[in-house]
């Protein structure tokens, strides 16, 4: 049905009273595109699974899977939004008496929307999985961050009956009470040795929280370890030197797998949004290019079936 609307100039103009949005197409083009997308989504996961190992120099690179990845991610969006698309083109109803540029329009349109209403198929049907993955950066990001205080707290409150201080501070605290002799172990005295290794992460907690030791606080930790392990002052102080060099390497190394860490997701960020956007545009001429072939197919078969 139309209605017919007399412009200025005294022409008059047919307006059709159905909307230029075919949803049906629309829809089966996105989901073709999505399980498309979810289907290449497995295979890459395949792959790239064969590309890593846990044995050293076995599996690819780091970079060398970040740019396979980026890759994939670019050959998903172009393949699964071009069949998305085009098949969007090729389904929709032909437009009777519209001209050639608004029906390349429409088509790139309908391009468009298939492919926004597959990403969104697609986040919702990855969502819990991406907030499974999130949430689980975030809690290894805060136990690296939350590791030192509760090294701390847990030598802090060591049990009086002989147990071992644990968490973030107990390897270092045991490499400091380490007897010279080993004998020294069956020694009396654990209720001593406890408190001493609580002091311990007491003064190292403070030394990593201010970013180093303080003079009077390695001297007194010192003091502390000779009189624990039988040491003599200069070796204790010697002790007590390595030992916090071996801390600030492992702080060190802690941050630098953060600062990966950022940078990876970063990148990964930054490419997911480049593929959609080659996505995006490569649905839009496929749809465009797939309604074009519609109507010329079309044209042709009544022209050799009059």
């Amino acid at each position: 049905m139309a209605s017919t609307f007399t412009t200025t100039d005294g022409v008059a103009s047919v307006e059709s009273s159905s909307s230029a949005v075919n949803w049906g197409p629309i829809v089966a083009g996105a989901f073709a595109a999505s399980t498309l997308t979810f289907i290449l989504m497995l295979l890459g996961s395949g792959l790239g699974l064969t590309m890593v190992s846990p044995w050293s120099n076995e599996g690819a690179s780091v970079t060398t899977f970040a740019v396979s990845t980026a890759i994939w991610l670019i050959i998903v969006q172009w393949f699964s939004s071009g069949v998305g698309g085009y098949l969007t083109g090729r389904l929709r109803t032909k437009w009777v008496g519209v001209h050639t540029d608004e029906t390349y329009f429409r088509d790139t349109a309908h391009g468009f929307m298939a492919w926004a209403l597959a990403t969104l198929i697609m986040v919702f049907v990855l969502g819990s999985a991406l907030s499974a993955a999130i949430g689980t950066g975030v809690q290894s990001a805060s136990t690296i961050a939350s590791g030192a205080a509760m090294g701390a707290s847990a030598g802090a409150s060591a049990n009086a009956d002989g147990s071992s201080v644990s968490g973030a501070t107990s390897y270092f605290v045991d490499t400091l009470f380490r007897p010279s002799d080993p004998a020294r172990l069956a020694v009396p005295g654990v209720e001593g040795d406890a408190n001493a290794a609580a002091q311990a992460s007491r003064i190292l907690l403070a030394g990593a929280a201010a970013g180093d030791l303080s003079a009077d606080d390695k001297t007194y930790l010192g003091q502390l370890v000779a009189a624990r392990t039988g040491l003599s002052e200069a070796d204790a102080t010697a002790r007590v030197d390595a030992v916090i060099a071996q801390a600030q390497q492992a702080k060190v190394k802690t941050q630098e797998a953060a600062d990966t860490a950022r940078k990876a997701a970063a990148t990964f960020a930054l490419v997911g949004a480049l593929s959609l956007i080659v996505g995006a545009f490569i649905a839009s001429a496929a749809a465009a290019l797939g309604g074009k072939q519609r109507d010329d197919e079309e044209t042709v078969y009544r022209t050799q079936h009059p």
